[in-house]
């Protein structure tokens, strides 16, 4: 305690990081504040309990109220909140894989090309939120919540407005908190919006937990819950350090000049190098088999009357974790493969006159980078789908759907990398003025340091 004490001490005794910190709250408060700012024209009574009688934890429309913190459930100004800007960054992100056009302001076209593709990113995430939201606004409408009083041309249109321009004073927001605050803007507003969650649902378990004399279990699923967050911990920083040694350098100058010794470095390659990509790809195509059948069949018949499609959309039946964690691993290999390039590994190392030892330059070096690769990949996609799919085992030992959403899945990723990007942060600013880091060894342990190669790919 005495520790945390003099850390707290340390972080407010440095003006930057302390108005750093005091504007990232601000901010995240506008954002919580327009989480519950209700759209004109909606009847909050009527959509609190079709949202109440509604079982929709599983679909798309629970996750997608998960990551808003409620302001889907609210019809708030922020219903959308961030997901149609993750959504374009994504899809600019796979052009950039595909598309010579953005291959090139993504690689060659240095600040330039960056502020191209954020232009872009910002007019293709308004594009998504006027489609998206003139679907919700369908639901919403298809809930009876919209006053009858209103004529629907004039709540649609006024309402399409609002949301967009939520949308895009939400990812102003991210981006301030970027540049003015302490950690990535937009991965902390998603963070908020699923920690919003987790005192409700943490209550509701301690409740029903000690109504049926279940307190030792309730602290065996606190216990289970830290090891998982540790475990992800682990699987998130890891990495594989692939030694490198730089050709002799003379140090010096004329007369004076002498050959200094090799120098050694490594290449950083991470045991999960995709991310939260694979699961957020696999999960929207588990989406889909309920989807199709609810266009075909209407309503949830068409889901009920085919066992299969049952099966697929409930998260705690076996085909459905079977099919979603052979998903997992599959999308991690093809999305690392898409990362990692082993040949513009090579390229560099080249350039900078530089070898693995015991590897040939050239083709060489990026075979061997591309087995190592492939090889660290097979622990962390074994890894990623069992955290995808431990939710259902979480149902399944009887925690409510609520709180077993935090056992695992994209909540649980997002989380841990977001939290441990922010530590690192304020780690650093505590370290450059020679105070001691958060932890006694003075540096955060396992993180996921970037040096020489690493940095400048």
């Amino acid at each position: 305690m005495k520790k945390l004490i003099t850390t707290l001490k340390n972080i407010w005794k440095i003006k930057e990081l302390r108005n750093r910190i005091l504007f990232t709250l601000g901010m995240l408060m506008v954002f919580r504040f327009g989480s519950y700012v209700v759209l004109p024209g909606v009847i909050p009574s009527v959509l609190a309990s079709a949202s109440a009688n509604s079982n929709n934890a599983n679909d798309l429309l629970g996750l997608i109220n998960v990551f808003t913190g409620g302001a889907f459930n609210n019809a708030a100004v922020f219903a959308l909140g961030i997901m149609p800007y993750i959504t374009a960054s994504i899809i600019i992100q796979l052009l950039g894989f595909a598309v010579p056009y953005f291959q090139r302001l993504q690689q060659k076209e240095g600040e330039s090309g960056r502020k191209k593709l954020n232009q872009i990113t910002r007019l293709l995430t308004v594009a998504i939120t006027l489609v998206q939201g003139g679907g919700y606004l369908t639901y919403i409408n298809s809930l009876g919540a919209v006053d009858p009083t209103i004529p629907l041309s004039i709540f649609w249109i006024s309402n399409i407005i609002i949301l967009c321009t939520g949308t895009v004073f939400a990812m102003w927001l991210g981006e301030r908190i970027t540049d003015r605050g302490i950690g990535n803007g937009v991965s902390l507003l998603i963070t908020v919006g699923i920690i919003a969650r987790l005192p409700q649902a943490l209550v509701f378990e301690f409740q029903s937990q000690l109504a049926n004399n279940g307190l030792i279990i309730f602290v065996i699923e606190i216990a289970a819950l830290y090891a998982v967050v540790m475990a992800t911990v682990l699987i998130v920083q890891g990495v594989r350090r692939i030694p490198i040694q730089f050709a002799k350098r003379m140090v010096g100058r004329g007369a004076n000049a002498m050959p200094a010794a090799g120098v050694r470095d490594y290449i950083p390659l991470k045991v999960n190098a995709s991310g939260v990509m694979p699961i957020i790809f696999a999960q929207a195509l588990m989406f889909l088999p309920a989807t199709v059948a609810q266009f075909l069949a209407g309503a949830d018949s068409g889901v009920a009357a085919n066992p299969l499609l049952r099966a697929l959309n409930d998260f705690t039946s076996a085909p459905y974790n079977i099919i979603y964690f052979i998903l997992v691993v599959l999308f991690t290999y093809v999305y690392t493969a898409l990362l990692v390039n082993p040949q513009q590994y090579a390229e560099y190392l080249k350039r900078q006159n530089a070898f693995i030892p015991g590897i040939k330059p050239g083709k060489p070096t990026a075979d061997f980078i591309d087995a190592v690769t492939t090889r660290i990949t097979l622990p962390g996609s074994v890894f990623l789908g069992m955290i995808a799919v431990l939710p259902a085992f979480a149902r399944a030992f009887g925690i409510n759907v609520a709180f077993s959403m935090f056992f695992g899945g994209t909540s649980m990723l997002i989380l841990v990398a977001v939290v441990l990007d922010t530590l690192q942060q304020i780690e650093s600013h505590l370290l450059m003025r020679r105070y001691d880091g958060l932890v006694k060894s003075g540096r955060i342990q396992g993180r996921s340091r970037v040096q020489g190669i690493g940095a400048n790919m």
